[in-house]
């Protein structure tokens, strides 16, 4: 067996390849990432071996097979995924650093107990951490097996030799491969190595998770080919100073995407929140201006979410404005389409908008419920407490159709609110009669007179 050493030049924000340095990657646009890399690739008495060659095969020709899952014990973890962890998949659980990864996961191995071994691989912690939590969570699974190491191919070797039912990489950016010179956590060590694990474990039909750091933007670091790699990408979101954690699928080849599963950060662990629309309102007892309740959509499930405003005379020159949960972007292009469509002299205020509970919403079926908490603090007047806001705001100030309008009413209903505000056009298609008043609207003027937010014409 002869060894060959080949130069390429690797980008460091995309992993594309060059014979050539390039002061500009022509994959991602990127300037000056371009690094030297050697590989090693060991051939056969110096000649390259000849692959046998497969024909394609027509489509229908194969016998499609049902999925085989494994329920992980928790329901909005499964919920996430599908309705469990499929056979021989490979998951990649990104968040940012003590958000609760370690916790999730630890709990996991714990619930499957019973199923088969699991492999706890981990490269940043030793046994004594892991085992540490594991007390504090009252982890009784004995089929659970630790292994510190960080070289991929003694991990393939335990893997071959143990076969577990589910392995877990903690984390992907600090294992390695002799095979490449680069340093652990670089693009072509991270791309490797998830080739490797996804080479060994599809074949053997293990379930993998592999654990992923995160970049100050929050998103997985690493080449982006990492996560067309995996079959299901899955974020932990959540400020870290607030209990509630969300689980969110921004992948999934077995099940729909952008759906979440709410936990809750305790002493025990991760606690599940099977209702989550009542926990993040029940705090909400009086009736300040500057608040109100909107329904939002995180992939099939509908959220009932506070929402709080509070507006005050800019003692600047420039006003201040604070979006806490929601795009800062989205809420200036709101403000301004408050002042000019709804004749709200709202420019001059420092403006801050914040999701209540440490949720981040991007749907835009809450436009028009951060137009009217504007709205009410600016004026001081309180908006019911029996009010479910939604709708789609426009430039022109005109409110918007939204999606699954039937699921976000039920939800509304279910937890007994009297007075939902919707749009118009949503409302001439609705096909099911409710308990509570219904309201359509055509504009943002419409929806602040409904509230009592603003006058009608002709009135003094």
């Amino acid at each position: 067996m002869a060894k060959t050493t080949k130069t390429v030049f690797v980008c460091n924000e995309c992993g594309y390849e060059s014979a050539k340095w390039m002061g500009k990657c022509p994959a991602c646009n990127s300037w000056n990432t371009f690094f030297e890399q050697k590989i090693d690739k060991v051939t056969e008495n110096g000649v390259k071996k000849i692959k046998e060659r497969k024909e394609p095969k027509a489509l229908n020709s194969y016998k499609g097979q049902d999925v085989a899952r494994t329920t992980t014990g928790f329901d909005e973890l499964d919920r996430v995924l599908g309705g469990g962890m499929v056979k021989g998949s490979l998951i990649l659980l990104g968040g940012e650093p003590g958000i609760g990864k370690s916790t999730l996961i630890l709990q996991l191995c714990d619930k499957i107990k019973g199923e088969g071994k699991v492999l706890y691989v981990s490269g940043e912690e030793s046994a004594e951490q892991i085992k540490l939590r594991a007390d504090r969570l009252g982890i009784q699974n004995d089929d659970i097996l630790f292994l510190g190491e960080t070289d991929i191919s003694i991990i393939n070797e335990n893997i071959e030799e143990i076969n577990p039912k589910l392995v877990i990489i903690d984390s992907i950016q600090t294992m390695y491969s002799e095979e490449l010179s680069a340093a652990a956590g670089s693009v072509s060590q991270v791309r490797e190595i998830t080739s490797q694990i996804m080479r060994i474990c599809k074949s053997k039909l293990i379930t993998t998770i592999i654990i992923g750091h995160v970049t100050k933007d929050g998103t997985i670091a690493g080449p982006r080919v990492l996560e067309h790699m995996v079959d299901t990408v899955l974020y932990l979101e959540g400020e870290r100073y607030f209990s509630y954690r969300i689980l969110r699928g921004v992948k999934n080849r077995f099940g729909s995407t952008n759906e979440i599963g709410m936990f809750e950060m305790k002493g025990e662990g991760l606690v599940e929140i099977t209702n989550p629309s009542e926990i993040l309102i029940s705090e909400r007892e009086d009736n300040p201006s500057g608040s109100a309740i909107v329904a939002s959509m995180e992939g099939t499930r509908p959220m009932l979410i506070e929402l709080q405003a509070l507006t005050t005379l800019s003692v600047f020159g420039i006003p201040k404005r604070t979006a806490n949960g929601l795009d800062y972007n989205r809420l200036a292009v709101l403000i301004a389409v408050l002042e000019k469509r709804a004749n709200l002299q709202i420019g001059g205020q420092d403006i801050y908008v914040n999701v209540v509970g440490g949720i981040k919403l991007n749907e835009p079926s809450i436009d028009l419920g951060i137009i009217c908490v504007c709205a009410s603090s600016f004026k001081n007047i309180p908006i019911p407490k029996d009010t479910v806001i939604m709708g789609e705001v426009g430039l022109t100030g005109e409110v918007r159709r939204i999606n699954m309008i039937e699921k976000r009413l039920k939800e509304a209903e279910k937890l007994g609110f009297k007075r939902c505000i919707i749009p118009e056009n949503n409302k001439k298609y609705l096909e099911t009669s409710y308990k509570m008043e219904i309201v359509g609207v055509k504009n943002i003027g419409e929806a602040l007179r409904v509230l009592n937010l603003k006058k009608a014409k002709g009135e003094a």
